[in-house]
């Protein structure tokens, strides 16, 4: 629960530290997604004021199982969610559920759900057309595309592709893993890093059938052992940024034309000189800005910051903020680029940070969020 002191009377105000120019500030459904067991049972909702930083808490938003990835439908109707630990109806395959959205309430409506064809689905993406739904198969080491109803629902499948290959780590690469699939600009092309491969899987995309081929023979393939999981697409489309499990890595590629052929650039790391303890990394994200790059380490339990050259795409690190918690996976800043959400997965919270707009700092507002095993936090503007 949120602290009723904090949800009332937020303790700090955005708008204070804004320039005296007109402020164009929104409201936003604040979706989480979880690992369903004892403090959780599905997707969460909150309601967020930009301008004054309230968070007001809504509660289960809809009850289901391990919804771990949550993506919206671009005209904000509908919601996804990637049914990790099982279909609903109790099968071990994978499942993706779909929601349509109650705007007033944050409550969800569950339309129907599709297998995965997979086991593990552990990301989805839906295309900016709103036509088809991507989801990525960790423990089944494939992708799938599924046509989406005019009316929300998830329909047939329109495309599947089972991952083929391996790396050097044999614990954790032994055979695939497909961790996540993210559209290319112009959604020409969709990207799919591959723990399990230690590669950056490029499809052809099209609205109308989905995965429209195979991968290409020149997808980039990443250091042995790097583990590659996240992408995130850099706003001007022109770079990439590759976050790198096993390694704890951050690599960055150039982007062609067209989207399809990538050429890396750089190879960070995302830990702070001399650590030797245990960690992994999760998220990547770009700042709306595109000045900025952050990764989250699960075990140093940080995000690491980078400010990012605008005409190369490089990285130049810039420091580490504890998320205040443990096992920080999925984070995301709102579209504003005011704020930052950290998910702790490990101490079944949320962080709330006030991102600075001149140097990409991170600072704690004093807002933390108590919810069961999050793991994805997905913000939906809503209409003034």
């Amino acid at each position: 629960m949120l602290n009723p002191f904090l949800r009332r009377w937020a303790p700090w105000c955005l708008a204070l530290a804004l320039p005296s120019s007109p402020v164009v500030a929104d409201s936003y459904m604040v979706f989480v997604g979880t690992y369903a067991g004892p403090r959780s049972e599905g997707i969460y909702s909150y309601r967020y004021d930009s301008a004054t930083g309230v968070i007001e808490e809504l509660g289960l938003a809809a009850p289901t199982r391990s919804p771990s990835f949550l993506a919206l439908h671009p005209n904000g109707r509908f919601l996804y969610a990637a049914n990790e630990a099982g279909r609903p109806d109790g099968r071990k395959e994978g499942a993706i559920t779909a929601f349509a959205i109650d705007p007033a309430s944050g409550r969800l409506r569950e339309l129907n759900h599709a297998p995965s064809v997979g086991a593990g689905p552990c990301h989805l993406t839906v295309d900016p057309a709103g036509r088809q739904v991507l989801a990525a198969n960790y423990g089944g080491g494939s992708v799938v595309s599924l046509a989406l109803e005019p009316d929300g629902r998830v329909g047939a499948q329109t495309a599947f592709h089972q991952h083929v290959g391996s790396s050097v780590n044999a614990a954790r690469q032994k055979e695939p893993h497909a961790h996540s699939i993210n559209l290319a600009p112009g959604a020409r092309f969709a990207y799919v890093a591959d723990l399990g491969m230690d590669r950056l899987l490029v499809y052809p995309f099209d609205p109308a059938r989905g995965l429209a081929g195979p991968a290409r023979d020149d997808s980039p393939r990443l250091g042995p052992g790097s583990g590659p999981r996240h992408v995130a697409v850099h706003p001007s489309g022109r770079h990439a940024y590759v976050i790198n499990e096993m390694l704890s890595t951050v690599t960055v590629y150039r982007v062609g034309a067209g989207g399809g052929r990538l050429e890396e650039v750089q190879t960070v790391g995302t830990l702070p000189e001399g650590f030797s303890g245990g960690s992994s990394t999760a998220e990547v994200v770009v700042h709306p800005s595109g000045r900025f790059v952050y990764g989250s380490n699960r075990g140093h339990d940080s995000l690491a910051v980078f400010a990012v050259d605008s005409a190369t795409g490089r990285l130049a690190p810039r420091g580490h903020v504890p998320t205040g918690g443990k096992t920080p996976r999925n984070f995301c800043i709102d579209p504003e680029g005011k704020t930052l959400w950290a998910a702790n997965q490990g101490s079944d919270n949320i962080v709330v940070f006030r991102v600075d707009a001149a140097t990409g700092a991170l600072e704690r507002t004093g807002q933390e969020l108590k919810v069961g095993m999050p793991v994805c936090v997905r913000f939906l503007r809503l209409p003034r």
